[in-house]
Order: structure tokens, then C-alpha cells, then sequence
């Protein structure tokens, strides 16, 4: 350092000190000098004290400095801390960040005070003969500058990754945890962002976040077992391999919403927040934004596919999750990214409802295409019947969900008239007429649906030459019709008590007309006209006749309906009761009043086939789809 200050301004050499002697200024210096090498001795003694006592003469000198100052002389001891502070940046074996948080602490320290003598430096307005001394001192402190935040970078990349085996653990015991970074990792993260940041290293430090945490995310997610998917791949899987990711991406997708996503909005918020709140709210909403709609792809791939009956539920499952999850993120994004995603969301939401409704009411369809003109074996449970009552039965499981998607899709079409399914006349958007306004779009669905299928079997009846079967195929299909609705609540909530008092008379009615058919024809050979005694005389001839017709047509009777099929031990027994009830009464009267007309021996044994008991095993052996042998009865 120059020492011309301390000459006078002559120039003459003499001390202006009175009464100095001609040798007084070199001692001076020779004693100035040997302080200067103690210090110098101490400093290498003990760095720590050091960089301490540099510290303070830095701020000392940082603090005295404004942006007018011309010709301030940089201090000796700003090239000393240089050195110090550049050991400590290219220092090896330093433990890594968070072991040792005093060592990080002064590192930090240090490196703000680069920062600020830095900018110091830059403000300054140099002499021109210094501009070169001072350009080479910013040069170098920029250089220690570049080179600690290049050390920061790596630490700070490395808390962020070193933390995957915590994150994995916490994951497996206590998804709340996510994203399983500690208290001392977090503060960490938090010094290291707002000293490069602060540095001008903004855009490094954000990259580096970004990137270390998207990865991790998509690792959890892969964990869950989804995998990314183009909504081109999606539309190309088999139906057996979607059902399995649609339920891998429900857990996804409720795991995101519930615990993922809170768990990086408040990481980013600890993080960052505390000094760049925009920044945080920046990071999480292109972090999250990115994976959403990922998912949210999956579930326009989703709705795109070919429709078939069969889906209709796991579209709704994944309906009810979009429903049911979407609200747990409320208040995590901004408000324009909110509303962005928020709209996203409803319209994949919104084509996966209108897709559901497609399906839904294809059943129409099918119904009306089943024609097939082979009837069913013994008059039993026709398969559409079946499949469209337990289809029914399963989809109103989902009662309230489909009610609020009908709603929505008719809100839809009032808006928009083109927007509807491709139906025929008389089909659900057809049949929001006066009579059914007090209806929700759903339960008019329903109804036509069930009208359809009325319909269709009427026309499977005729199917029939027996009439009595064709009762008996209208009152298997129709008993099973109302069980499956009064066995769920939900139906039966739709379809109300009217329809299923209908319903139940229709059965009567059946009952009555199978009764007339089949064994009122069988009373009539009891029939006592023609027979009355006359003088304790009858006709045995007739009477002959009337026991050979019963006995030929009621063995006729029991050989073809034990081949026929009522489903259901309920109404098979209601019948059979209901038969020997009508029957044997009957029988047991006219053959206790005219088996006497008959000769013992030979003649009863040709006439009087059954006895009572005989009539009512039989009937029990009525619609068990068997056929009784002949040979077990009595010759």
C-alpha cells in the first residue's frame, strides 16, 4: 500500500513531528513491519480467528462505503479475506451440508459478504488510474462467487435427491410424511435457495428444484404402479388392461390430490416462501401443473374409447373420483392457474359423463336388437332379462352419481340441442315430456329402459305354442323383475311403489292365466254333470270315461311341466300350492262320492290311478326342469 498520506506536503522529507530524529521514520517502519508478520503469523496460526476478524473489517468497510465515493482505497485486508474465503470454496473434505450447521452458517455468511463487496465494488466510480486494479479485484471476487455457488448447486442438489430413501420409507409407513424431508434438510434447502437467489442464481436454483423434484414425483407415482400413457396409448390398450390402470390411476390420483400435492406446495412454501413467495407458488404450480395433466390425459384417453356396456362402471368410478378428490386441491395454485386447471378438470370430467350417458342408454339398443326367435328352454329367465336387470341393478349403485351426470348432460343439451345421443323416437331425451317433468332425467331412462324390456318379452312369449307356458315364461321373468327391484333400494326409489303394484297384478293375472289354461281344462273331467245317481244308479260308462280322462290328461300335465322351470323357490311353491289347493280338493270330493260306482278289484284298480296324496307329490314335482318318468307312477 502506498504511504504518500503520511509525507508532508513539501515533500522535504523532515519529519513534522517537532524534536524527531532523522532516523525515527525507519524504526517506524521496521516496527510497523514486525506487526504486520506477527499478524500475519497469527492469521496462519488460526484461520477461524481470521476469517472472524476479516469479517468484521469487511463490514466495517462495506458499511462506510456510499455510491458517491470517487477515490476510496480498498483496504489491504479485503485481498486477505479474499484469500480466506477462496480457501474455504475450494476447501476439500468439507463435510456435506447439514452435518456440521455452524460450518454452514459461516459459509453463508461469507458468501453474502462476497456478494455485497461484489455489488460494492461495481458501485463504485474508480479513479481512471485504478479502474484496472479495481476491475481485476471485481474480476476475482466474482470468480470466488461463481465458484461457491457452483458448490451450492451440488449441495443443494444434493439434499434434494439425497432424501429419496427417507422419502421412500415414509411413503411405505406414513404417506402423510411425503415429502419426507427433515426439519434440518428443509432449513437447508431454505438458506442455500435465498443465497443464490439473492447471488443471481436464481434461474440455477429453480432448475435444479424443479428438475430434482419432478423426478421424485413421478418415482412416487411409479411406485403406485401408474405409468404414463398418451391419450393415442390409451385408446389402443385392451379393455383387461385398462380396468387394471384405471384402478392404479384412481389410487394416483386421490394420492396426488390428498397427499402429494399438499406435500410440495408446503415444501416449496418452507422452502422459498419466506423470501420469494412468487417464486414458490411458481415452482409448485409447473411442478403439479405438469403431473395433473398427465393424469388428466389418461381420463380424455379414457373417455375416447370404444364404448361398450361393460365400462360404464369404471367410468363412473373414475367420475366420482375426479368428483369427490378435485375439492381437496382447493386453494394449493394460484388463481389463474387454479381456474385453468380447475377448467381442465371439468371438461375431462364433463366428455367422461357424457360418455357414461352414451353407454347407459345404448341399452336401449340392445334390448331392441335382441331378437332372437328361439325360446327360452321350460319357459324360464330369459338372459336379457337377467343381464339387464342385474346391469340395471349395478348401475344404481351408482344412483346418485348418474342422476347428477343426466342432470348435468341435460343442463348441457338445453344449452346446446345438438349435444345429445343418437336415439330413436320415444328414447330418454325423448321422453321429457309432461308426463314424466316431475322426473329426474334418470328415472325416465330407467323407466323407458324397463318399458323396452316389457316389451321384448311380450314378444319372446309369443314365441310359444303352449299358452300356459307363455304365462309361465311371463311370470318366471316378471317375478324375477320385481325381486331384483325391491331387492335394491335404489331401484325401487326410481321406480316407485305404483310401477311395483303393476307389476305384482300383472303377476296375478299370469297366474290366473296359466290356472284357466292348465288345470281348469283337467277340473272339467270332475265335472259331476251327467253323473248324478239315478234310483243309487250311475252311468259307468261316463263315469269310466271322466277317471280315464283325468288320469291320461293330469299324466300329461305332470310329464310336461316338471319340464318346465319356475325360478325361484318363492313363486314355485306359491304355484304348487296354489295347484294342489285347486286340485286335490276337487279330486278327493269325486272320488269319494263315485269311486263306490265302480267294482272292487279290477275296475278300481284300472281307474283310480292317484290317490290324494299321489296328486300332491306329483305337483311337487311340477317346474324342477326334470321330466318325471312314467314308469314311477301307478299302472
Amino acid at each position: 500500500m502506498e504511504n504518500n498520506h503520511h509525507l508532508p506536503d513539501d515533500h522535504t522529507g523532515i519529519s513534522p513531528v517537532p524534536g524527531a530524529k532523522d532516523d525515527a521514520e525507519p524504526k517506524l517502519d521496521s516496527e510497523a513491519e514486525e506487526i504486520k508478520n506477527e499478524e500475519s503469523q497469527a492469521q496462519e496460526s488460526d484461520p477461524h480467528f481470521d476469517l472472524e476478524k476479516a469479517s468484521e473489517d469487511i463490514d466495517k468497510f462495506l458499511s462506510s462505503l456510499t455510491s458517491d465515493d470517487v477515490s476510496v482505497e480498498v483496504p489491504e485486508f479485503v485481498e486477505k479475506y479474499l484469500d480466506l474465503v477462496e480457501q474455504k470454496v475450494s476447501g476439500e473434505g468439507r463435510p456435506k451440508w447439514c452435518q456440521v450447521p455452524d460450518e454452514d452458517s459461516a459459509f453463508l455468511e461469507s458468501l453474502d459478504r462476497v456478494s455485497k463487496l461484489t455489488k460494492s465494488l461495481r458501485e463504485l466510480k474508480p479513479e481512471e488510474e485504478k479502474s484496472e486494479s479495481r476491475g481485476s479485484l471485481i474480476n476475482r471476487v466474482g470468480g470466488i462467487q461463481q465458484r461457491a455457488m457452483s458448490y451450492l448447486e451440488e449441495e443443494f442438489r444434493f439434499l434434494l435427491e439425497e432424501s429419496k430413501t427417507a422419502e421412500s420409507e415414509s411413503e411405505s409407513a406414513e404417506p402423510e410424511a411425503f415429502p419426507g424431508y427433515s426439519d434440518d434438510v428443509v432449513s437447508g434447502l431454505s438458506k442455500i435457495a435465498k443465497q443464490m437467489i439473492s447471488g443471481g442464481y436464481e434461474s440455477e436454483c429453480c432448475q435444479i428444484y424443479i428438475m430434482s423434484r419432478r423426478n421424485a414425483f413421478e418415482e412416487s407415482i411409479q411406485r403406485l404402479g401408474f405409468e404414463k400413457y398418451s391419450i393415442d396409448e390409451v385408446q389402443r390398450m385392451s379393455w383387461e388392461s385398462l380396468e387394471r390402470e384405471i384402478a392404479t390411476w384412481i389410487k394416483a390420483f386421490k394420492q396426488c390430490a390428498t397427499v402429494y400435492f399438499p406435500g410440495e406446495k408446503t415444501l416449496a412454501d418452507r422452502v422459498f416462501s419466506a423470501e420469494f413467495p412468487s417464486i414458490s407458488a411458481s415452482l409448485f404450480s409447473n411442478l403439479t401443473r405438469g403431473i395433473l395433466i398427465q393424469l388428466l390425459n389418461f381420463v380424455e384417453g379414457i373417455a375416447m374409447t370404444k364404448r361398450s356396456a361393460e365400462k360404464l362402471f369404471k367410468f363412473l368410478d373414475i367420475y366420482e373420483t375426479l368428483r369427490d378428490t378435485v375439492p381437496a386441491m382447493d386453494g394449493l395454485f394460484q388463481d389463474e392457474c387454479e381456474n385453468e386447471l380447475k377448467t381442465e378438470t371439468n371438461t375431462a370430467r364433463s366428455r367422461l359423463g357424457e360418455a357414461a350417458i352414451f353407454i347407459f342408454c345404448d341399452l336401449e339398443n340392445s334390448i331392441k336388437a335382441d331378437t332372437a326367435k328361439t325360446p327360452v328352454p321350460g319357459g324360464a329367465v330369459h338372459p336379457l332379462t337377467r343381464y339387464t336387470m342385474n346391469y340395471l341393478k349395478y348401475a344404481c349403485e351408482y344412483k346418485e352419481t348418474l342422476e347428477q351426470v343426466f342432470n348435468e348432460h341435460s343442463k348441457i343439451e338445453q344449452i346446446d340441442p345438438t349435444n345429445r345421443p343418437p336415439f330413436e323416437e320415444g328414447s330418454f331425451m325423448n321422453s321429457m315430456d309432461s308426463e314424466n317433468e316431475n322426473q329426474t332425467p334418470f328415472a325416465v331412462q330407467l323407466m323407458t329402459v324397463m318399458d323396452l324390456l316389457d316389451t321384448n318379452l311380450e314378444g319372446k312369449a309369443k314365441l310359444y305354442k303352449d299358452v300356459a307356458l307363455s304365462n309361465i315364461f311371463m311370470m318366471n321373468n316378471g317375478h324375477y323383475i320385481l325381486q331384483k327391484i325391491k331387492g335394491s333400494a335404489e331401484i325401487y326409489s326410481v321406480m316407485g311403489d305404483t310401477w311395483c303394484r303393476k307389476r305384482s297384478s300383472d303377476l296375478r293375472q299370469y297366474h290366473k292365466n296359466y290356472q284357466r289354461e292348465t288345470w281348469n281344462k283337467l277340473l272339467g273331467c270332475l265335472n259331476h254333470e251327467g253323473l248324478n245317481p239315478v234310483h243309487g244308479k250311475v252311468a259307468k260308462p261316463l263315469l269310466k270315461e271322466r277317471f280315464k280322462s283325468f288320469n291320461q290328461m293330469f299324466d300329461e300335465i305332470h310329464r310336461t311341466q316338471s319340464s318346465w322351470v319356475v325360478s325361484g323357490e318363492q313363486l314355485q311353491s306359491e304355484l304348487r300350492v296354489s295347484i294342489s289347493a285347486l286340485v286335490i280338493p276337487a279330486y278327493r270330493s269325486f272320488l269319494g262320492r263315485f269311486s263306490q260306482f265302480l267294482d272292487a278289484g279290477r275296475q278300481t284298480e284300472k281307474y283310480i290311478k292317484f290317490q290324494p296324496e299321489d296328486l300332491e307329490n306329483y305337483i311337487d314335482e311340477l317346474f324342477d326342469g326334470n321330466p318325471m318318468s312314467t314308469a314311477r307312477r301307478k299302472p
